[in-house]
């Protein structure tokens, strides 16, 4: 799916990265009348700072923007040059001190032109108004929906949860050393092993990350193992881009559930959230269906 434009990640777009060494000869993709280049997904999974293992999504994703793009012009929607030069204002502002000049030394280091950045903002604007007018601005939470998410799923709206868990971080280089770290595990405490080999932030504390709420600490492949894992248990190895994560649960408090008034607010953002999505899913197989799509 593609992500919501946004200042911070526009302003990222044009942050130099170095390219990764991806095949950058022949064609990826073709969407109807148009082509992706295998050099284009490169570029742009530098400009996200994607790993390697994500070329078909930044792929897809891709394609999903062309198709988008393409059902713009058909409506023939537009968007005003004052829109854009107020949205590249703000970036700059934000992003840059207010310096337009270390805006375009950005540019000129990652050898884009003004005038390239300044297309791109504006089809990222284009699909932004797209999405809004056709999927999120239609999303609309009932009153049966809402009851059925919070019946369903009650510990997503508890107040005060959190959890102690203790973590060790292995980067891609030491993913050998794993079994190190379980025999170590083995014969001393977690903490032990934590502060040997854990590239963790808290590792110098053992690895212990004391009262949490998962959610705003780890990415979610982590928060739904932590939610599995019963007090006192230790997680398998979870690798994510390489990185190796070794979790175990050393306490948790579930905290109060609230009533459904209390949690209105969050259980109407959470119906209309998956709303938005099916919607958006939904319109994307349409345009798919009406164009020819081919994937190299």
């Amino acid at each position: 799916m593609l992500s919501k434009v946004a200042v911070a990640a526009i302003a990222a777009g044009v942050i130099p990265v170095a390219a990764s060494a991806f095949e950058v000869d022949g064609i990826a993709a073709r969407v109807g009348t148009e082509t992706i280049l295998k050099s284009d997904v490169s570029l742009e999974m530098s400009r996200l700072r994607a790993p390697k293992s994500d070329y078909a999504k930044v792929r897809n994703e891709m394609i999903d923007r062309k198709l988008i793009l393409k059902a713009a012009g058909e409506a023939k929607m537009t968007m005003q040059d004052w829109v854009i030069e107020s949205r590249i204002r703000e970036i700059v502002e934000k992003a840059f001190d207010g310096d337009r000049n270390k805006l375009m030394e950005t540019l000129a280091q990652q050898k884009v032109s003004y005038p390239e950045w300044q297309a791109r903002m504006k089809e990222d604007m284009v699909v932004s108004a797209m999405r809004w007018s056709v999927v999120e601005k239609n999303a609309v939470a009932t009153p049966s929906a809402m009851r059925k998410e919070f019946a369903e799923n009650p510990d997503r709206y508890r107040v005060g949860a959190n959890v102690t868990v203790s973590v060790i971080l292995l980067k891609p280089a030491d993913i050998e050393k794993r079994e190190d770290v379980s025999a170590m595990i083995r014969t001393n405490d977690f903490a032990a092993a934590a502060k040997a080999f854990s590239s963790d932030s808290q590792a110098a504390e053992g690895g212990v990350w004391k009262n949490i709420v998962p959610s705003e600490v780890f990415k979610p492949e982590i928060c739904e193992e932590i939610s599995k894992m019963p007090r006192g248990t230790m997680s398998h190895w979870i690798e994510i881009d390489g990185w190796s994560f070794l979790v175990r649960k050393d306490s948790e408090d579930r905290g109060r559930l609230p009533t459904f008034l209390e949690a209105y607010d969050a259980i109407e953002a959470n119906v209309k959230e998956a709303a938005a999505k099916a919607a958006y899913d939904a319109w994307l197989e349409r345009l798919r269906a009406e164009t020819y799509i081919k994937v190299y």
